[in-house]
């Protein structure tokens, strides 16, 4: 099972990361077309809606099907996943419809809520515009999240994974070419280019769509062969089968919208407050920068998250179901030690190199910089709370996962006006480091209570990272303060130099520390060796 977390948890997150570096650095010519932070802010404003309402549309279908099919198949009835699987295809076409017609109707609502003070850069219209050119999207993912939750349930990530990617590279070749051609060859407005630019998702989810179907076809030999080693013994019917659907689906809905449900508290709270301290102006450009700028670049380590949860909720829930305990505790403790081996690094990197980032992304900004510097830390708590929850899945106590969210959304909303007035922008980031903080603690003690589950037999290697952290720290630091001396960290390219050469050495201090205290051997075993060998 050990070897099967680390195979389908390398397939997810490559697909994964792929996508979300794709998702990153089209920024940068995107950046250009459209001329900044305002126009970054509109993209956000009618992006927010449509990820509430795909998650609400897909119903957490891909980890709730994954996790269906994993329990029955791991009971040898397979046709029962297969019912699920033909039936829901029926359902996810019907959700996807309605969710489309809802936002799309109810698109000058959300637009108002975005826009409540009349200072601002764009009018409550020309949001409206974009979110209903986004809202096209709805009518097919749906259907693509059920196929992806089919294949995950067998333990196939291949299709997901490349689903994924092939997804993303047609969406932002259609976005970065149909931003240019309206702003560049045809004179429209930035108004335009941006509803053509986030109706680049319909495009993207056809792609993904049809790569699914091929990998289907592919497979459906091997599919079929299964059926016939059924059991039989297991007659659910459609009703008893989307009770338990229902029963997982619900608790993965809240997981795949907390980043949203977060980033939508700060779209309706964030110019309000900003307002409240003279700052109306100020707020469409401040708000491109948080939910927009900075979130994209830290998402990336949480991507490494996702992608385990992915592969985790099949996994424990098989053992779960099994009653391998022991090997359910085996896997959580490779979980978050890998998760945060990977993870911890990679937000400290972006911390440390904040400015050079920021710039080589979207040109030299103090604020965002700022911003950067206190957001990028977060993206812990954003990978913990979704491995837990999918934790939380995999036991089947997910119903503790919609109150450890709703409690973090709670002190969320509590603390965000309050803490903008204070610190303005970095506020909204300190208010969402609470309400995860909160959550993930919430989330740990159920898993403890209820899998006897503990992270105190990792307090050792969990010690060596912070120490090979803070090692690799002073060394990024030190190089970074001596290369700001030699190179302008308002130039692109130079702050690129800047960054290539301290991740460079930051990541030989790193592993070579946790080579020589052979944590590399207690996190990846035989895998290690075998690439080793591969590398001679």
């Amino acid at each position: 099972m050990s070897s099967n977390l680390i195979r389908g948890t390398f397939i997810l997150t490559l697909g994964t990361f792929i996508s979300k570096f794709l998702g990153l650095f089209y920024v940068i010519p995107f950046y250009s077309i459209i001329g900044g932070k305002e126009a970054a802010a509109l993209y956000s404003y009618g992006y927010v809606p449509y990820t509430i309402f795909i998650s609400i549309a897909t119903a957490g279908v891909p980890l709730a099907v994954s996790k269906y099919i994993s329990k029955y198949n791991a009971l040898e009835e397979y046709a029962v996943g297969r019912k699920l699987f033909k039936s829901g295809l029926v359902l996810m076409s019907l959700t996807g419809m309605a969710a489309f017609i809802v936002m799309y109707l109810f698109a000058p609502f959300f637009a108002q809520l975005s826009i409540p003070d009349s200072e601002q850069v764009y009018t409550v219209e020309q949001v409206t515009s974009v979110i209903r050119a986004v809202s096209f999207a709805l009518i097919i993912v749906p259907f693509m999240s059920l196929m992806r939750g089919f294949f995950q349930g067998h333990q196939s990530m291949v299709p997901s994974a490349v689903s994924t990617v092939v997804e993303q590279i047609a969406r932002i070749v259609f976005l970065l070419a149909g931003a240019y051609i309206v702003i560049h060859l045809m004179g429209g407005s930035v108004v335009t280019a941006i509803s053509v630019a986030t109706f680049a998702a319909f495009i993207g989810a056809v792609f993904g769509l049809l790569v699914l179907f091929w990998y289907f076809f592919k497979q459906k030999k091997d599919l079929d062969e299964l059926l016939e080693k059924d059991k039989g013994q297991a007659d659910v019917s459609l009703t008893g089968m989307y009770s338990e659907i229902v029963v997982y689906a619900i608790p993965f809905i809240f997981v795949g919208i907390a980043i949203p449900l977060y980033q939508v508290v700060d779209q309706i709270t964030f110019s309000r407050a900003m307002s409240a301290i003279g700052l109306a102006k100020e707020a469409d450009a401040a708000f491109g920068i948080l939910n927009f700028s900075t979130q994209k670049l830290v998402i990336i380590p949480v991507s490494l998250a996702t992608a385990f949860a992915m592969t985790l909720v099949p996994l424990v829930t098989s053992s779960f179901v099994k009653g391998d305990l022991n090997v359910v505790k085996r896997q959580l403790d490779q979980t978050f030690e890998v998760l945060l081996f990977l993870t911890i690094p990679a937000a400290i990197g972006i911390t440390l190199l904040s400015g050079p980032f920021y710039t080589v992304f979207y040109g030299f900004d103090p604020l965002g910089t700022d911003v950067l510097r206190v957001y990028a830390p977060v993206a812990i708590l954003l990978a913990l709370f979704s491995v837990t929850a999918a934790i939380l899945q995999g036991i089947n106590e997910q119903r503790f996962t919609v109150l450890s969210l709703l409690t973090g959304i709670l002190f969320k909303l509590a603390f965000n006006i309050p803490l903008i007035k204070l610190f303005e922008t970095q506020g909204a980031v300190y208010a969402t480091a609470i309400g995860f903080s909160l959550s993930i603690v919430m989330n740990l003690l159920v898993i403890r209570h209820f899998a006897g589950y503990s992270l105190r037999p990792l307090a050792k290697n969990i010690g060596l990272i912070a120490i090979f952290n803070g090692a690799m720290s002073v060394v990024v630091m030190a190089l970074s303060i001596v290369l700001r001396l030699v190179l302008d960290e308002q130039s692109r390219i130079q702050s690129l130099f800047m960054i290539m050469i301290c991740a460079a050495a930051g990541a030989v201090v790193y592993f070579a520390l946790s080579s020589k205290a052979g944590l590399l051997d207690t996190l990846f075993g035989s895998r290690l060796d075998g690439i080793k060998r591969k590398l001679r």
